[in-house]
């Protein structure tokens, strides 16, 4: 393990303590900002996540955004390989994803414009703290090398960390909703 993979665990380590604490003081927490954060990209083709332990709940926004158009899940792939997601709707059939994860059983594949991105840890910046596999890094990479797409970091506000150990290859978050905030990265100048 290299110097920053050890600062990078220890972080992780420190984020998921915060967030189960938050988990635990506010499950189930209310989507009702990130229903209206989604509105703007209403019919838009977009992904979310199947929350596991104590993610932050995105699946009263899916169901909304259902309603208007294509809604995908995260198939975690070989290492190394970005992410592709499966059309979801509200009630089909889960199977088992790898990895703790869920996935439709059958489905369209999605190529979203918009993703709902679960996550370790954020700051006010758009950097983003993952598991450590770089699904989430590579995917939006490859995404926006197609064109415009809109990351959108959903998490408790306990999750939110300004010394993230991030490297150049971490993808930055668009916007940032907690259960009790918008947040629209800033960018320091000389930063």
């Amino acid at each position: 393990m290299t110097g920053l993979d050890a600062i990078k665990a220890e972080a992780r380590a420190r984020a998921f303590a915060r967030r189960q604490a938050a988990f635990e003081g506010g499950h189930p927490a209310p989507a009702a900002l990130l229903v209206e954060v989604l509105h703007a990209y209403r019919g838009r083709p977009l992904a979310g996540y199947l929350p596991m332990r104590s993610e932050i709940d995105p699946l009263p926004a899916m169901v909304e955004a259902a309603r208007h158009g294509p809604v995908g899940v995260p198939v975690t792939p070989k290492m190394g390989r970005p992410l592709t997601f499966r059309e979801w709707t509200p009630g089909c059939v889960l199977i088992d994803g790898g990895f703790g994860t869920v996935v439709p059983a059958t489905g369209a594949e999605v190529v979203p414009e918009v993703l709902v991105v679960p996550l370790v840890a954020f700051d006010r910046r758009g950097g983003r703290l993952g598991y450590g596999g770089g699904f989430y890094d590579r995917t939006l990479a490859r995404l926006r090398a197609r064109g415009p797409v809109v990351a959108i970091g959903y998490a408790w506000g306990a999750q939110e960390d300004d010394g993230l150990p991030l490297e150049a290859t971490d993808e930055a978050l668009d916007l940032i909703v907690t259960e009790r905030e918008v947040i629209a990265p800033r960018v320091d100048v000389g930063a």
